[in-house]
């Protein structure tokens, strides 16, 4: 991984005795003078042998010892920069200014309340890490030997699996810094209900009860949508300039990967630009505002045609009140919705997207929303739920595949919307797990 740390202070401390020179050559000769070893330059014209012998021995003896303090003064240099990130990666430690910055960055970051992170030593610092661990954790490969994510799967609702990157503790700890310090103090539009304290599910299908039509619309391979250079973007807009943002935008995302053997060792091969991984801590907090202008869009669009609007991550809902008058005018909806999100670097997908009618059950985020009652369970699962509890009771087995782990899971779903119902069947889950 990186130097040893006591190793790390030492080369930050030489460049910094580097830069009080006034930069690597006048470093080196300065010590080279210092210690003897800047031999004086004269003409050979009329030297014997034997001085010509030892004015080359001198030069010999100088070139050696200024090939040794480059190599350290170049070690000094990458334990105070990054110099490097990988490839299709642009970096420059020594840009200070970017012509996509913003003009006055500082003051936006301050009004976000937003820490001050002018250069990569600050970020480093800020994560209680080496400027080399720094890099260790932002680098990218298109072809790595190892990661900083553990891959496993879990079943889709829809069917299939779902492939989740979990970042390792040292990465997770640094993107929950991000998340607390940074993403969380960024502007989100009130259409969203996902990954929001005092938000959730039950708030989402709450804007939706009494309705004549319901909308439901997904966003086709959501988190992959968000390249890093998207959330490098975002950083930007919020504050921060190229160096740091790009650095921010790295320790968020990851490439997705294909493991494979090759010649006994396993390779992780990149199939596609650095994303949000679906599972890193930061990923849907950065969608929720990376979606600001889109959400804004969209619930515009809806207040234009009489519709109310909610996202929750990537399940988009559209509601047409009970009481609204005149044509639904769903065509159109769905006409400028999808130039919209195709706009916003989105796409929808066709096979998720459907019409509720009063007559049929009408479902938002999971919750049966019909008429005005309080959005509630599906009955269906209710009567599982119960069955499941009964059947444990009585010393019955589960069906293959079902633990009480998933029916304490489903419990506490019930208990958001029904907390008597959900409290018992916890109780009961409880008693057996």
């Amino acid at each position: 991984m990186a130097t040893r740390p006591n190793l790390v202070t030492q080369w930050v401390e030489l460049w910094g005795a580097i830069a009080r020179a006034g930069g690597i050559d006048a470093y080196i000769t300065a010590q080279l003078t210092e210690r003897g070893y800047l031999a004086k330059r004269r003409s050979t014209d009329g030297m014997s042998a034997a001085e010509l012998k030892r004015y080359k021995a001198e030069l010999k003896r100088e070139a050696a010892e200024r090939r040794k303090l480059k190599a350290d003064a170049w070690q000094a240099y990458r334990a105070s920069h990054i110099v490097h990130l990988g490839e299709g990666v642009f970096f420059n430690d020594d840009l200070d200014f970017d012509a996509f910055d913003l003009a006055e960055p500082e003051a936006r970051a301050a009004e976000n309340e937003l820490p001050k992170l002018d250069k990569p030593q600050q970020v480093a610092d800020a994560l209680g890490m080496t400027l080399a661990e720094l890099r260790w954790l932002s680098f990218h490969r298109e072809a790595a030997t190892g990661v900083h994510y553990r891959r496993f799967e879990i079943r889709k609702r829809s069917g299939g699996m779902r492939a989740i990157w979990a970042p390792l503790p040292r990465l997770k700890a640094a993107q929950r810094w991000i998340l607390r310090e940074i993403v969380e103090h960024l502007p989100v539009h009130g259409a969203a209900h996902g990954f929001l304290a005092g938000r959730s599910i039950l708030t989402n299908a709450q804007a939706h009860t009494g309705s004549k039509l319901i909308l439901n619309v997904d966003l086709k391979d959501f988190f992959p949508s968000v390249t890093w250079r998207r959330v490098k973007g975002l950083f930007r807009k919020a504050g921060y300039r190229d160096q740091v943002a790009t650095l921010l935008a790295l320790l968020c995302t990851e490439a997705p990967r294909e493991i494979v053997e090759h010649e006994g060792e396993k390779l992780f091969i990149a199939l596609g630009p650095r994303c949000l991984p679906q599972g890193a801590p930061t990923s849907p907090a950065i969608t929720n505002a990376l979606c600001m202008r889109l959400d804004r869009r969209l619930a515009g669009l809806a207040r234009s045609l009489g519709w109310r609007y909610t996202r929750y991550a990537d399940d988009l809902t559209f509601s047409l009140p009970a009481d609204h008058k005149g044509a639904p005018g769903l065509s159109k909806l769905l006409g400028a919705l999808h130039a919209v999100v195709a706009a916003e670097g989105f796409a929808v997908n066709p096979a998720k997207t459907r019409v509720s009618r009063p007559g049929a059950r009408q479902k938002v985020t999971g919750l049966v929303v019909n008429g005005d009652a309080a959005p509630r369970v599906p009955r269906a699962l209710r009567r599982k739920l119960r069955a499941a509890a009964h059947n444990l009771a009585q010393g019955k087995p589960l069906p293959a595949g079902e633990s009480v782990a998933q029916l304490a899971g489903y419990a506490a779903f019930v208990h958001m919307t029904d907390p008597v119902l959900g409290a018992a069947l916890l109780g009961k889950f409880g008693e057996h797990r």
